[in-house]
């Protein structure tokens, strides 16, 4: 039985690894080991989702923490060497495009064990994202890219990367909110928030870019003007709860008539999202999952790594222009439902995909 380990450390990276960790199960060759990285360690954020997405208990925790990107990469390393030393696996796993992706990704590699990247080839062309250049790196040292569209293959490919290590399998992320929605739904969360179908919009922020230095005072006053033409919950990202308390702009926010929230349970915030008229974001999962729930999606960013999901989605990227975004929620507020357009291979099975990948390449390899 091969020993696959994998890693995931923030909140967007359970919901994509959870199907590849059942699939692996399911396959009954694979032995999953589950590290958690700790680069989230909120209750709400680590502990809650993990048990909605029906993970198990992490096989290691890293309890990285909160910290510089520098530290957040490098404590990830020197914590993941030992075990990697110990369980010697066939394969790591890495997925999405956090820094416990790039520093296990990286402590992989120079120990010679071949690297799995879930949800690769997705580009920005924004070097001044953490999170593209997590990407961008994690791609040129894995041996197995896993892409969730054409247009990420075709990156993969302009970039010099053998055809060989590209597979086009979809979008794991869907794998998750396809078996999840039915029980979302029974959720009571909007009961328990006062809230009516089709009659709010949420909105979360995280992104430095939004949250830090001067953008956040710019984004209160925006999100303040557009939620003059209907309700807006904002579930708080834990830093930028901290950030709206530090600067004193909460109650600025909340004069404004957008309501404040803790973060929520993974079943909570989908049953919340797929009730909504409506999602401001600066997520890149959200701009996946609201293109197949057919929610209209204003990414508060001036470009995003996901252009499907403006082109077949229901995605439109706004940034920060407040005449634009107030415009687009007075259509969301005021004009009818729209029809949600789905990828190819965005159909719920792409960790079987991954999976069935993963057992050709290994046996191949076997002596």
């Amino acid at each position: 039985m091969s020993t696959i380990v994998e890693v995931a450390g923030a909140r967007p990276n359970f919901m994509k690894i959870a199907p590849v960790h059942r699939a692996l199960l399911a396959s009954g060759g694979f032995r999953p080991v589950f590290v958690h990285t700790g680069q989230h360690y909120d209750r709400q954020m680590s502990e809650v989702f993990m048990r909605d997405l029906g993970l198990p208990s992490p096989d290691f925790e890293l309890g990285v923490g909160s910290g510089s990107h520098a530290e957040q990469t490098a404590q990830v390393m020197l914590r993941l060497e030992p075990i990697l030393l110990k369980e010697r696996p066939r394969m790591v796993v890495v997925v999405g495009d956090v820094n416990s992706t790039l520093g296990a990704s990286l402590t992989a590699a120079k120990l010679t064990i071949p690297v799995a990247h879930v949800e690769a080839g997705l580009r920005s062309r924004d070097r001044t994202m953490p999170e593209e250049l997590n990407r961008l790196v994690t791609d040129v040292i894995s041996d197995l890219l896993f892409a969730p569209t054409q247009e990420a293959v075709d990156n993969l490919l302009s970039e010099g990367i053998s055809p060989a290590r590209i597979h086009l399998v979809g979008n794991v992320m869907i794998d998750t909110l396809e078996s999840l929605l039915p029980k979302a739904r029974e959720s009571d969360v909007l009961h328990r928030l006062g809230l009516d179908t089709g009659r709010f919009l949420v909105t979360t922020l995280h992104r430095p870019s939004n949250v830090d230095g001067s953008s956040l005072p710019v984004v209160v006053d925006v999100l303040s003007s557009a939620a003059r033409d209907i309700p807006m919950v904002m579930v708080a990202h834990p830093r930028t709860g901290k950030r709206l308390h530090q600067t004193g702009l909460l109650a600025r926010l909340e004069e404004g008539g957008v309501r404040v929230i803790e973060p929520l349970g993974y079943l909570d915030f989908l049953g919340l999202m797929s009730s909504s008229a409506g999602v401001l974001t600066d997520s890149g999962g959200i701009q996946e999952e609201t293109t197949v729930l057919g929610i209209p999606c204003l990414t508060m960013r001036d470009r995003t790594e996901r252009p499907i999901t403006v082109t077949e989605g229901t995605n439109e990227v706004v940034g920060l222009d407040r005449e634009r975004i107030v415009e687009a929620v007075r259509r969301i507020a005021t004009g009818p439902p729209t029809e949600p357009r789905r990828p190819a291979l965005w159909d719920g099975r792409a960790a079987e995909r991954i999976v069935s990948i993963l057992c050709d390449v290994l046996r191949s390899r076997d002596p």
